[in-house]
């Protein structure tokens, strides 16, 4: 049995039982290195090894959250609100119109855009501005599954296609690791052929529009506020506001750090008087607060990510998959694809996930003779899969932080799974097209 498959498939069966993700990765992690043939002692202190490379994430997402409140306390969120609720009747009917209904998906899908490269704060925005507008949904009787469809592919879409923010990021970690495997490339050539895998997540945004185009309803309840320092909106604060997150681009995209684009942005706040010095720890706190539980997601999942690598059966995997496909090019290439979509599954993250597929999948690449934009699109497209219907992926716990905020909205059922189908078929299909058509 591999244990890749098996840590896998134990992290799933747990977090769909409603174990808490971070037992069910560590779990997982645990009885994968047993069948990998590691002792305890051997896979706790690969466990443990791991853990470290979580760190800079989760203080990035501290940060980020930081950065997040310290941009709502300047009452930029409140107008965005105000905006939606001037689309929807307030008398206490329904309203069910065509139109309102598209302007609030539009915003809500334009934000989750940004915060990937305009606004790069990732997605500390979802906590600040979902559960404000719950009630508003609530009165549209609109499917939450639908608004975490459409807050995934916002998140999800601009990194693989978009050579800006985060999507310069991962396609920086995408070429770095294809020229290390062995197939030189630079960082421009991945834009180009990932544009075609990223119509596959196109198609699976209409899928989710009509499979979840049926009214739903909903139970108005309380949500949870994020923080308690009062809000005071000014037109100055709103002129401050862009240009601290101005600053937060310049300082990110040339260090690719998002620590200091986060910290850039908030001194810049400091700096103008958009935001009191007296109110750092507070910010700073609610910001940790809020993004506490996604960064212990991800610090476990690094030692997940280590577990799997250490064990070896990655490459056992693979070899057990190569007896499989012969001289089969196309069945090479969503075999590999699927493998892929396991590993990123587990790990929760498609930008650890390129390291460990990279090495394995470019000799297996050009063995088979494809192409440098057939490798791209190969990487690529394989570490992109699983992010969407991943329990461990910032892409599906970011949405169900801010949709579950009045407890109605389950991370598995209502996250998870809506997402895993709708996103991750598609991309597969159009992504072995692509690497068809560009081998």
């Amino acid at each position: 049995m591999n244990a890749v498959l098996v840590a896998v498939v134990i992290m799933l069966v747990f977090s769909i039982l409603r174990v808490n993700v971070v037992f069910s990765l560590t779990i997982g992690a645990i009885i994968g290195g047993l069948v990998a043939g590691l002792s305890v002692t051997e896979t706790m202190e690969s466990f443990a090894g791991g853990l470290g490379e979580g760190a800079e994430i989760a203080l990035s997402y501290g940060m980020l959250g930081g950065f997040a409140i310290a941009i709502s306390k300047t009452g930029i969120p409140e107008l965005l609100v105000a905006a939606i609720l001037r689309l929807v009747k307030r008398d206490g009917d329904t309203q069910k119109t065509g139109l309102a209904k598209t302007l609030v998906f539009l915003v809500l899908l334009l934000m989750a855009i940004f915060s990937q490269n305009l606004i790069p704060i990732h997605i500390a925005f979802i906590p600040l501005l979902i559960p404000p507008i719950l009630k508003v949904l609530n009165l549209m009787e609109v499917d939450r599954r639908l608004i975490a469809c459409i807050l995934a592919f916002g998140l999800i879409t601009p990194y693989m296609s978009l050579p800006f923010g985060f999507g310069l990021i991962y396609q920086d970690i995408v070429a770095k690791q294809i020229t290390a495997a062995g197939e030189t490339i630079s960082t421009s050539d991945v834009y180009g052929p990932m544009l075609i895998p990223a119509l596959g997540m196109v198609v699976g945004l209409i899928a989710a529009f009509i499979a979840f185009r049926k009214p739903r309803k909903y139970k108005n309840l309380e949500t949870k506020v994020a923080s308690t320092v009062e809000v005071t909106i000014e037109k100055k604060n709103v002129v401050f506001t862009i240009i601290a997150l101005l600053a937060a681009i310049v300082v990110q995209i040339p260090t690719g750090s998002m620590i200091l684009g986060a910290l850039a942005g908030v001194i810049a706040l400091y700096i103008t008087g958009a935001l009191k010095w007296r109110q750092a720890d507070q910010l700073l706190t609610d910001g940790m607060r809020m993004m506490a539980f996604i960064g212990l997601v991800m610090i476990a999942a690094s030692g997940f990510a280590a577990v799997v690598t250490d064990s070896g059966d990655v490459e056992k995997l693979v070899s057990a998959s190569t007896a499989v496909m012969g001289d089969n090019k196309g069945l090479a290439v969503l075999i590999m694809l699927l493998i892929g979509l396991i590993v990123d599954m587990g790990i929760g993250s498609s930008f650890a996930t390129i390291p460990i597929i990279a090495v394995i999948f470019v000799p297996i690449a050009q063995e088979f003779g494809l192409s440098p934009a057939a490798i791209i699109t190969l990487i690529g497209t394989a570490g992109a899969l699983g992010d969407a219907g991943s329990p461990a992926s910032d892409s599906t716990l970011g949405p169900t932080a801010g949709l579950n905020a009045d407890g109605q909205h389950n991370h598995i059922r209502d996250t998870c799974i809506p997402t895993f189908f709708i996103f991750n078929i598609p991309l597969i299909i159009f992504g072995w097209v692509a690497i068809m058509f560009f081998s």
